[in-house]
């Protein structure tokens, strides 16, 4: 063993605490202290030293972040504490139900309270610690034994390595649920589409693939969190209650779900399962219910368990968002891009209360993947407002009626040829003519993130399109009331109504200007980036492919698209006609590219709540973190403002409760117009 300078060894373990220190503070604190450019250079620093100096690397080092030697396969271990599955209740009934079982056994007078958290849809792991350091992680399994991934875990920043004390347990297991969060989610599978990789289905396979990864260092790249929620074997922990536990995990170091509340009575628990609910698509993460568990530990002993769930927890599910119904049949709707997209017309099924009679299919390579035909029966999904999509075939089900899907050779709306780029999924109609894009264009454009047109609804722009009276943009703005009043159900006071809103849209951000136009892979974000970055329609429309590229947040392949939508000179002339129609761009002041500009809102954490008039949530997001603050999706102690819209719910209170300054939306816009 070759000696290591002492000077060197010390500035390693400074490096080393340094960087436990601001993973607890991001990921379990919520309040970073230092920069992610500073975290990455402490990190690059200590690997070079481990590097120069192998004796220094130890397993709890934050250098085992970035992944190790890949195994051959899975090891095996057995939990000391079998990881038990819950009971599940589906109505406020049956959670009273559990309720009345609790008291009855545990033969009490004494009030019964609860913690309650939500349900994650992620992967469920056991981290173990001896003397306050990481040495195994598993999963969960059957319950009994799990696989080892420990490497694996290591690599996720929000598992820590080593336990923040000085006097740790003795022995500590930790149970948390591995996940991915939405948008990280999106982000990988836009990566894995730019390279040509399948994308994942949903975020918990994504969470579940890359953490049974045997090569960890590809699990480092995967976006992956912990919420860290019980425990099984503690020596040298000794809480007396879950809401207790949950309080000296955070203090160890864990990351708790901030949602999690405790000393809860049963009206209590029922009251936070329905703010749950309303809160669930706001989240940015899968959950699919709520967990409810006793919440003295002495009790949870008393109660015991049964032979697969104990008897002092129960899940209180969310309605089902999958179901299983029949194709009866398989079309192909044309989009205002010219993409061919199969649609399945279904049996009618109610899918999370909602009645769900089609399904997107997405392209002829999902199609085919899947294997689904006309007449299967499949599995139909939808998660908060996304369109529901069909999951799988149940080839068991066919009887030998069902039809294979073929993608049609010609557009069924304007019979032109269809063509399929080799790098893309999608066929496309090559006809820019063709009605149905020119219908899904105007609609886009009129859409509430757009020019925000009231009334121009898609019946309407279906008449105004095949009446001959709009073919672009532009025409829109040149209509007048009898134009209108020509149509089906129009009179003269709903015609002057329209003329007027579309005359009082003649004022326009430039974000929105730009989103309205409808280029490929241009959405609310990337328009804002634009905005933000060039200032100017014209600087937009001229700025070579790398410049657009080199903005933080557009890759190549959007890059490339603006750049070839704006060389095309139809496309120009349909721009020059909106600003002889009329249109008017509000000036912007060119983004300033020092921090001052970039950096107003620096270490900031916003809440959204509630709709906003004035623009979408994502926008709304997009200027709060092109100002370098941060959006979450609940409110804490934590939290610097809450941004309040019309019909805020249970966010808003809880904002008051804790002090924690509300905007209104006027004085939101004021402070990012001065950021």
């Amino acid at each position: 063993m070759t000696a290591i300078p002492p000077d060197i060894a010390e500035r390693a373990e400074t490096l080393r605490e340094a960087l436990h220190r601001a993973n607890y503070r991001y990921y379990v604190l919520d309040d970073p202290e230092i920069s992610d450019a500073e975290y990455d250079r402490m990190l690059r620093e200590l690997m070079d030293l481990e590097a120069s100096h192998p004796d220094l690397k130890t397993p709890d080092s934050p250098t085992a972040r970035v992944g190790a030697p890949p195994l051959d396969k899975f090891g095996t271990a057995a939990h000391s504490v079998p990881m038990l599955s819950l009971d599940n209740g589906f109505s406020d009934g049956e959670i009273m139900d559990f309720h009345g079982r609790v008291q009855r056994l545990l033969e009490t007078d004494e009030p019964i309270f609860y913690t309650a958290e939500p349900k994650m849809d992620g992967v469920a792991v056991e981290l173990v610690y001896e003397a306050g350091r990481l040495v195994m992680a598993t999963t969960r399994g059957d319950g009994v034994t799990g696989e080892v991934v420990t490497e694996n875990v290591r690599t996720v920043r929000s598992a820590p390595l080593v336990l923040l004390t000085d006097s740790p347990p003795e022995l500590l297991e930790v149970r948390g649920e591995i996940f991915m969060a939405h948008e990280r989610f999106k982000e990988l599978n836009r990566r894995r589409t730019e390279k040509g990789e399948p994308p994942f289905a949903n975020p918990r396979n994504a969470a579940a693939g890359s953490l049974r990864q045997l090569d960890s260092k590809i699990t480092a790249k995967r976006p992956l969190e912990i919420f860290c929620y019980g425990a099984g074997l503690m020596r040298g922990l000794s809480p007396e209650t879950q809401g207790k536990l949950l309080a000296d995990l955070k203090a160890l170091g864990f990351r708790i779900n901030p949602l999690a509340r405790s000393g809860l009575d049963i009206e209590g628990v029922l009251e936070f399962y329905r703010t749950l609910l309303e809160e669930r698509s706001g989240l940015d993460y899968e959950i699919d219910g709520l967990v409810i568990k006793v919440d003295r530990r002495d009790f949870q002993e008393r109660l015991g368990a049964k032979s697969r769930s104990p008897r002092w927890a129960i899940a209180y599910k969310f309605a089902a968002l999958q179901e299983t119904t029949r194709i009866r049949s398989i079309e192909v709707q044309v989009g205002r891009t010219g993409a061919l997209t199969p649609v399945a017309r279904l049996a009618p099924v109610s899918v999370g209360g909602v009645t769900v009679s089609s399904a997107t299919l997405h392209n002829e390579d999902e199609v085919r993947r899947k294997d689904v035909r006309e007449g299967d029966a499949v599995l139909v999904q939808r998660a908060g407002d996304v369109i529901p999509e069909v999951v799988k075939s149940i080839p068991s089900q066919r009887d030998g009626s069902e039809k294979v899907f073929e993608m049609p050779k010609d557009c069924p709306v304007c019979g032109s040829k269809v063509e399929r780029a080799p790098e893309e999924a999608a066929t496309r109609c090559i006809n820019a003519e063709c009605p149905a894009q020119v219908k899904g264009r105007i609609r886009h454009f009129a859409s509430k993130a757009a020019f925000d047109i009231d009334g121009l609804g898609e019946k309407l722009v279906n008449q105004l399109v095949e009446k001959g009276l709009v073919s672009s943009f532009a025409d829109l703005f040149e209509l007048g009331q009898s134009d209108f009043e020509a149509l089906e159900r129009m009179g003269s006071k709903s015609s002057a109504n329209l003329v007027s809103a579309i005359n009082d849209r003649r004022k326009i951000s430039l974000e929105r200007f730009l989103y309205a136009l409808g280029i490929r892979h241009v959405g609310e974000n990337v328009a804002i980036l634009l905005a933000t970055r060039f200032g100017g329609l014209d600087a937009v429309m001229d700025a070579p492919a790398e410049e657009i590229e080199a903005v933080e947040g557009i890759g190549p392949e959007i890059a490339r698209s603006i750049r070839q939508f704006f060389d095309k000179e139809e496309n120009r002339r349909v721009v020059r006609r909106l600003m002889e129609g009329g249109v008017m761009i509000e000036p912007r002041d060119q983004a300033d590219e020092t921090k001052e500009g970039a950096e107003a809102l620096a270490g900031k954490t916003f809440v959204l709540t509630g709709t906003l008039s004035g623009m979408t949530r994502n926008e709304a997001k997009a200027h709060i973190q092109s100002r370098g603050g941060r959006v979450t999706g609940s409110v804490s102690g934590n939290t610097d403002y809450v941004v309040a819209g019309e019909s805020a719910g249970s966010k808003l209170d809880k904002a008051r409760k804790l002090g924690v300054r509300v905007l209104a939306e006027d004085e939101f816009l004021q402070m990012i117009e001065e950021a």
